[in-house]
């Protein structure tokens, strides 16, 4: 069966080329121009995810990405000729699963859609509560009032920083979370171009909560992009 994607884009010449790319590449692809027209769109084909331009002229972008979260746990991909990083922790915190800037490479928009879908799949419908379990029994258990961590029934101990990035990624599960977005959230503002401070924690988060770090099963890379907290 054909996976069904939701573009809501109020160009009408971008809308329609990339009805006429998704469809060459074996999707299903339906076209709304009006924020209200994407969510009545939504609700009637039930998609396998949206690609959501926040420049809409009814009903803005932003709101359109935060009614559909509230509708369901489609994989949503948001448009913007913005570059500026509040945008992108913006569109993250109402419910966006990434993020692609105008003019886009298509090869590259088409590679993230797939991988959305791709974690769609494997994390069924991702939750938000604090108890990540896999059907063989294994578990993170994260208990953000206490700050303690619990893999696989034992304790782990971790840094006040650690534990800050586990929490974002965990409150998050199930989504990618770029490199910039991560040091906004964990270190603050002054930190943003640090991305090689995201790569340390995470190595370090790896070799205390994986069983085999160099193999991680909760802790996932999406390269080139960031990192999202997955189920073994």
């Amino acid at each position: 069966m054909k996976r069904r994607i939701l573009i809501i884009d109020d160009d009408p010449d971008l809308a329609q080329l990339l009805k006429m790319r998704l469809e060459g590449a074996n999707f299903e692809a339906t076209v709304a121009l009006r924020g209200l027209e994407g969510l009545q769109q939504a609700y009637r084909i039930q998609p396998d995810a949206v690609i959501l331009d926040l420049s809409l002229p009814d009903l803005d972008g932003w709101t359109v990405c935060q009614r559909l979260r509230e509708m369901s746990n489609v994989p949503i991909m948001t448009l913007t000729a913005s570059t500026t990083k509040s945008h992108l922790v913006r569109a993250l915190n109402l419910g966006a699963d990434d993020f692609v800037t105008k003019p886009f490479n298509w090869d590259e928009l088409l590679a993230r859609l797939q991988a959305l879908l791709r974690r769609a799949s494997l994390n069924g419908q991702p939750s938000n509560h604090q108890r990540l379990t896999s059907q063989r029994g294994h578990s993170l258990l994260l208990d953000p009032t206490r700050q303690t961590v619990t893999v696989h029934g034992k304790s782990v101990e971790l840094t006040p920083i650690e534990f800050r990035l586990l929490s974002c990624l965990h409150r998050h599960a199930g989504r990618v979370l770029p490199h910039h977005y991560l040091l906004l959230e964990v270190w603050g503002p002054q930190y943003v171009d640090r991305v090689n401070y995201v790569k340390l924690y995470v190595r370090y988060l790896r070799e205390k909560i994986e069983t085999d770090p160099r193999n991680p099963q909760f802790l996932r890379t999406e390269w080139g992009v960031g990192y999202y907290l997955s189920e073994p």
